[in-house]
């Protein structure tokens, strides 16, 4: 007797309700909005139209069918080797952010370029920014530390009228710094976000890779693993990992408590929510908050924190947000 077929879930109930992608791929109206989709795309195991996501040129021309067809980007592209994000889950960032604002404008997302948004690792495919402006009509600067990436978000909102005017790149000259050379004197940010590098060593990124890749049935023992979202080595680790970069960043946000109304980061551990909040609170931050996120088997979670009191979060809100 042949077994039957368990079909897929019809929805990603995990993902935040204004998240566009609840539903599974609609891969007849991506191809109808991206005919390039088409050769990647074939039944699955279930009967199921679906592309192979361990290879690296299916998943990025599905994240260029995504683009084009919900956030109406025309020309998207990324250099060779570069990382190439899960699209659902990094939409699921962004809509809780607006929900934090929302949270100081009488529980109503704010909407419009009155919004300032700082994307700290922008990446070469300025996926936030993007997914943030046409969902808000937010404004946002992104910040890297490689002139590569740099150079690529730069030409994607050049390319895209509904970016042009919508994202400021800046990079990062100093390695070691995350605000700091970044935000001027003059600046205002609403929130800022951040995905930090979660290894501590290339070495571990790759070790990371090939146990995922064979749990997952991609790999035999001596095959050669293939990142299929890419991904340059200061995009998946930095020393100390990502529980050094967020310690830094906690240290370095209090010389710019009175520049930013909420600060924000992603953190894919545990075990490195105490030293964050250790580090927060030593900083001086008056409120921090946790979200927890999930994607599928993922389980992830964002810190904000703010260092304004009740009073001046909403007289900010009062100031900043008349427009929006």
């Amino acid at each position: 007797m042949t077994p039957s077929k368990k079909p897929f879930p019809t929805q990603k109930s995990e993902l935040h309700p204004r998240n566009l992608h609840r539903q599974r791929y609609d891969f007849p109206a991506l191809i109808a909005s991206c005919p390039e989709l088409a050769p990647f795309v074939s039944p699955n195991k279930y009967d199921d139209l679906s592309v192979n996501f361990s290879d690296p040129a299916a998943v990025k021309m599905l994240n260029k069918a995504l683009l084009k067809h919900f956030y109406r980007i025309e020309q998207w592209d990324i250099p060779a080797g570069y990382l190439c994000p899960p699209i659902p889950g990094r939409a699921d960032y962004i809509h809780y952010l607006a929900d934090i604002l929302a949270q100081n404008n009488g529980g109503q997302v704010p909407r419009g370029n009155a919004v300032h948004a700082l994307d700290i690792g922008v990446g070469a495919n300025a996926i936030y920014p993007i997914i943030g402006h046409i969902s808000y009509g937010w404004k946002f600067v992104g910040t890297d530390i490689d002139p590569v990436s740099v150079s690529s978000a730069r030409l994607l909102a050049e390319a895209n009228r509904n970016l042009s005017k919508a994202l400021d790149i800046r990079l990062q000259k100093e390695a070691e710094h995350i605000f700091s050379g970044i935000i001027k004197p003059t600046d205002r940010f609403d929130i800022t976000l951040c995905n930090p590098p979660f290894h501590a060593s290339a070495q571990e990124a790759e070790a990371v890779n090939l146990k995922k890749q064979r749990n997952l049935g991609h790999l035999k023992n001596d095959d050669k693993p293939v990142l299929n979202f890419g991904g340059k080595n200061h995009e998946l680790w930095c020393e100390g990992g990502e529980e050094q970069f967020v310690r830094q960043m906690a240290q370095e946000s209090a010389t710019f408590a009175q520049q930013c109304l909420w600060f924000t980061t992603l953190v894919s551990k545990k075990t490195t929510l105490p030293v964050l909040y250790h580090a927060l609170r030593y900083a001086g931050a008056t409120e921090i908050k946790t979200i927890d996120m999930a994607q599928g088997q993922k389980a992830s979670r964002i810190v904000a924190w703010t260092f304004l009191s009740d009073e001046q979060q909403a007289q900010w809100a009062a100031t900043h947000w008349q427009k929006a």
